[in-house]
């Protein structure tokens, strides 16, 4: 059985045609966001627009919702989110605003209701850091990015 958490969510005043953030699929883990455009918005290659979503919400203490990329749009338009994941905290109030960034080679246009991207909502573990003068060994040790080969 999946888990599931109430959230409350809040419709910008200029924003009531637009859909409410919505699972596609039954098993689906992100839901899609919205634009909230008042007039189309184009998205020229190379360059970023900041888009709203026309929702805020109020997380519960313990949950955050993160704002990603949506694959179709990735693969068809070569559109991502500057910012990925972005992420919602449980203390923020405002409105849900996603910065667009077109990596394709032809303009990208938001329209108003398009869907623009997909937010997933989690639990948060809060690190409690211990000072210590070493780490403990691992065959690994400090070896990082490409260690493993191509």
């Amino acid at each position: 059985m999946i888990e599931k958490v109430k959230i409350k969510i809040k419709k910008m005043e200029n924003a009531r045609d637009i859909k409410l953030p919505d699972y596609m699929t039954e098993k689906a883990s992100g839901l899609d966001l919205h634009a909230n455009v008042e007039k189309p918005v184009v998205i020229k290659p190379g360059k970023y627009k900041l888009i709203p979503t026309g929702i805020s919400l109020s997380m519960p203490e313990g949950y955050e919702a993160q704002i990603r990329p949506r694959s179709g749009l990735a693969l068809k338009h070569g559109i991502t989110l500057l910012n990925s994941p972005g992420t919602i905290d449980a203390d923020y109030r405002g409105e849900i605003k996603v910065i667009m960034l077109n990596l394709g080679e032809k303009d990208y246009t938001v329209n108003r209701g398009d869907r623009i991207a997909q937010m997933v909502i989690n639990k948060v573990v809060r690190a409690d850091f211990e000072l210590v003068k070493d780490l403990d060994a691992t065959d690994r040790g400090e070896s990082g990015f490409g260690h493993t080969g191509i």
